[in-house]
């Protein structure tokens, strides 16, 4: 899997582009109190650059180096600074410090992981910090048929429902939990209609 990211990565263009997830933007345009965020498999730091450009304190991690390599590239070319570990979970520890928020923006574990992993990121945020997630939801498969292009986990026990991520993070108020068709334009792996799930979720 590392290979594949790098491989993906290593290419001069940003597979996903360099502006940041709509979804992720309009949550993040109207949270007035900043402070710490984490962005777990942030890839090529398209998410974690612009919280940055809005004031947040950014910390990120994902498994491959030449994301790294990319998202402080443009990070420097935005003028901001980001603090980015390559790590998997797995290796993670005590890497970070509580945070105000965790972005989970197309982040998709293995079945026999995905609950652990995602108990264990939440365990990284405060009591009151938000968690904002946008992933392929389970009927996502079938866009990826109609057009390929789309992108996304091709093993639909990698793609997600509500009630899975429900289930994953018990210690969360949902303020928003949905299935929703989008039309993404994010690079060249991310183009076409999608069907997704949103997530904004208070910890208590």
């Amino acid at each position: 899997m590392k290979e594949f990211w790098n491989t993906r990565y290593g290419e001069s263009i940003y597979a996903y582009g360099i502006e940041p997830n709509i979804f992720f933007k309009e949550v993040f345009d109207q949270l007035f109190q900043k402070g710490v965020v984490l962005f777990a498999a942030e890839g090529e730091g398209r998410n974690a650059v612009y919280a940055a450009q809005k004031g947040w304190q950014v910390k990120a991690f994902d498994l491959s180096i030449e994301a790294k390599n990319k998202a402080l590239l443009l990070a420097k070319q935005r003028g901001v600074e980001i603090d980015y570990v390559v790590s998997e979970i797995d290796s993670l520890g005590d890497s970070f410090d509580l945070v105000d928020a965790l972005v989970l923006i197309y982040a998709h574990f293995p079945k026999e992981v995905r609950k652990g992993y995602h108990q264990q990121l939440s365990r990284y945020v405060k009591t009151g910090g938000l968690l904002v997630l946008e992933a392929f939801e389970k009927k996502h498969i079938e866009k990826q048929l109609v057009n390929p292009k789309v992108g996304g986990p091709n093993q639909i026990d990698m793609l997600y429902s509500i009630e899975e991520l429900r289930d994953d993070f018990p210690n969360f108020d949902f303020l928003l939990l949905e299935e929703a068709d989008v039309v993404l334009n994010e690079g060249i792996f991310h183009q076409g209609e999608a069907r997704v799930v949103h997530v904004l979720a208070k910890k208590r």
